[in-house]
């Protein structure tokens, strides 16, 4: 049974990504906690402190919220989701955001969390939206991101770009392992290099690894040479039918340069491709 939590902001949006994980879970039994926050910050406007009181807080906020989240749950029964292997509860709570989903994390333990991103706009510098990089780089929780222009396809394609350092446990790449075997995909590890230079000896050492770990399954090597890896993801994906991007959170030097950029004009896959992060269980960003 695989607990999976989906934040929601009650936007298009969010909704989107509640309609991905219903279909990218179809065939696995779940719990869905759909789940918002009341932020603090909106609790306490314009500095009046009697709104602190839980029942003011209670009949302000939490009750309407719990109205728009049955709303959603009346929509999702419209989508004809497996009712045998799925289970949806809703979840409200006030304070800060992340401090928030980390506590749901540890209490509901929760294997994945699914939310949707807003890609960035003309001069927005912020490609995946503040809560979506705050929950990736924040919480110690695998982390689904499904763009506003993504719709649900089997994930045939998978790109998996890395260096080859091997900064983490192979294990943690145990959900790209299961995804392959359920969808029956391909795997694309994309080694990125900013000069032609041939692979070192711990290089060599952990693509062999890679490959060991990846064994009896669809996958394959690529090298490309470009002095920006985020250009080079974005060549990589338009060359071929890339359904999904995973990533490890914790190799910083891939995860930083493909997620956070300003050249979002350039970069369709981060309006149209799902990002699937990584995380060790026993690692803390940020």
């Amino acid at each position: 049974m695989k607990n999976v939590l989906l934040p929601t902001d009650f936007s298009e949006n969010s909704w989107n990504a509640i309609q991905y994980a219903i279909q990218f879970f179809e065939h696995i039994k779940c719990n869905f906690y759909l789940f918002h926050v009341i932020r603090l910050n909106s609790i306490v406007a314009n500095d009046t402190p009697y709104l602190l009181d839980h029942k003011v807080i209670d009949d302000l906020y939490t009750k309407p919220t719990k109205q728009k989240l049955i709303s959603i749950l009346k929509r999702i029964s419209k989508l004809s989701p497996n009712q045998e292997h799925h289970k949806f509860y809703t979840l409200t709570d006030y304070g800060f955001f992340i401090e928030s989903i980390r506590k749901t994390v540890e209490e509901k333990r929760i294997d994945y969390i699914v939310m949707g991103t807003k890609g960035a706009s003309g001069l927005e510098k912020i490609i995946l939206g503040t809560n979506t990089a705050d929950v990736i780089t924040k919480v110690k929780c695998n982390t689904l991101a499904i763009p506003e222009n993504s719709n649900f396809h089997i994930p045939k394609e998978i790109a998996f770009p890395t260096d080859f350092s091997l900064s983490h446990d192979l294990q943690v790449l145990q959900p790209i392992s299961d995804i392959i075997r359920r969808f029956k995909s391909s795997l694309r590890i994309v080694h990125i290099n900013k000069n032609k230079v041939e692979l070192t000896k711990d290089e060599e050492k952990n693509k062999d690894l890679l490959e060991d770990f990846f064994n009896n399954q669809q996958f394959s090597f690529h090298y490309l040479t470009n002095k920006k890896v985020e250009d080079a993801v974005q060549c990589f994906v338009e060359s071929r039918d890339i359904n999904m991007i995973c990533m490890v959170a914790k190799n910083l030097n891939y995860f930083q340069q493909i997620l956070f950029h300003s050249k979002v004009e350039k970069l369709s896959y981060h309006t149209d491709i799902p990002f699937l992060v990584l995380h060790e269980k026993n690692t803390y960003y940020g």
